[in-house]
């Protein structure tokens, strides 16, 4: 029995909202949180120079925590069931820049059946594994590597996503999703229709009465016009179609199904990047465009071990694989740079309760062609109000 709550409640976190119970006095009125983080921190090379050679840059905020005191991104999440059909959701991002973002406002429904969830609005892609996890719920301070390179740090569109979870033992998911294409690898357009699209299966199940598994299959789709960024007054732009699978895996470990004196969880995901279309160069002397096709590729795999209550020790391996990049027109930037950076990451973190965290980390970043970057940081995530459960 143990076996059965532990993993069915694990694999349930993802479609949970789904199943909300609308009933009782409180039924209506939102659950409110709020997430507190801050990190203190050193590194060899300045933050402000941050690039991932070999790739294009993607705009996102993928650096290393800023040196120094600094205070991290506050997350002020509002929720709700609307009525016995909708559930909404809305979560803030309070930047340290003194900036609001809506990182995810979307409804859901509650009422459709046979399996089937229905979301509206803006909200956190289901492709991958982590990029549906709120930044506080990592295991690790920042995103790994093919996340950065390839999604910006994490995918979240304006859209509609489709879910169905089969009636079997084993757990099943298939989604699928429409979206603005308002992020990397795509860009914004004015246009009528879906710029971006992702389909996503998920597997999962128990091996004994101590283990649970889930593995899956994404696929991304966009078509970005003019995608560009600026290096040394040269402007390079890219209009074509960008196509990225991802496959991932996660297997969790605790006694007997209870992890709360101690458990284990290894994870692992690969990228795979195609895109082709045309490549403009611009460098206000001799503008050029051409044809341009790459194939690039990156992995990262994570092993975490809660060794005694409270404290949690892990390893973190990171690869990019820049592959091919054929083009008639010169490159620029880091996407000019004959590079496969890599990362190692170690953390070791103390949990006071399920609201509040203490984590230290070390990594040796070589995203830089010319430099090994070597980050420490002290990092404090404190948790405020209601906080539903986290994803399996």
């Amino acid at each position: 029995m143990q076996r059965k709550l532990w993993c069915a409640a694990a694999l349930a976190a993802a479609v949970a909202p789904a199943q909300a119970q609308v009933g009782g006095a409180k039924a209506f009125n939102p659950d409110i949180s709020l997430i507190l983080q801050g990190t203190a921190a050193s590194s060899s090379q300045d933050p402000e120079n941050y690039r991932i050679d070999g790739f294009a840059p993607s705009g996102g905020e993928v650096g290393p925590a800023e040196r120094g005191f600094s205070l991290g991104e506050s997350e002020l999440t509002i929720s709700a069931s609307i009525d016995p059909y909708f559930r909404g959701y809305m979560t803030a991002a309070l930047t340290p820049e003194n900036e609001v973002e809506v990182e995810e406002a979307y409804f859901q429904t509650l009422a459709l059946g046979r399996g089937f969830t229905l979301k509206g609005g803006r909200f956190l892609s289901g492709i991958g594994y982590q990029n549906e996890i709120h930044q506080h719920a990592w295991d690790f301070q920042d995103a790994p590597l093919p996340y950065k390179a390839f999604l910006g740090g994490r995918y979240n569109d304006d859209g509609v996503q489709l879910r169905w979870l089969a009636p079997t033992d084993l757990f099943v998911e298939l989604g699928a999703e429409a979206g603005r294409g308002r992020p990397f690898p795509a860009t914004e357009e004015s246009r009528n229709g879906a710029n971006a699209a992702s389909l996503f299966a998920h597997l999962g199940g128990d091996v004994g009465a101590s283990t649970a598994w889930r593995a899956g299959l994404s696929y991304l789709r966009a078509t970005p016009e003019e995608r560009s960024f600026e290096d040394g007054g040269v402007t390079q732009s890219f209009t074509g179609t960008s196509e990225l699978w991802i496959a991932d895996f996660i297997l969790k470990w605790a006694p007997n199904g209870n992890p709360t004196q101690t458990n284990f969880k290894l994870q692992g995901e690969v990228f795979r990047s195609k895109e082709n279309g045309e490549l403009g160069y611009d460098d206000g002397v001799a503008p050029a465009t051409g044809d341009y096709a790459s194939r690039q590729s990156g992995w990262y795999l994570q092993a975490v071990y809660q060794f005694m209550p409270r404290w949690r020790a892990g390893l973190r391996l990171d690869r990019l694989d820049r592959g091919t990049v054929d083009t008639a027109v010169p490159l620029a930037g880091p996407l000019a740079v004959e590079h496969d950076p890599s990362r190692v990451t170690a953390m070791i973190d103390w949990s006071g309760s399920e609201f509040s965290r203490l984590r230290l980390q070390y990594a040796e970043d070589k995203s830089r062609a010319d430099a090994t970057d070597r980050q420490v940081l002290v990092q404090y995530i404190f948790s405020l109000g209601a906080h539903g459960a986290h994803k399996f």
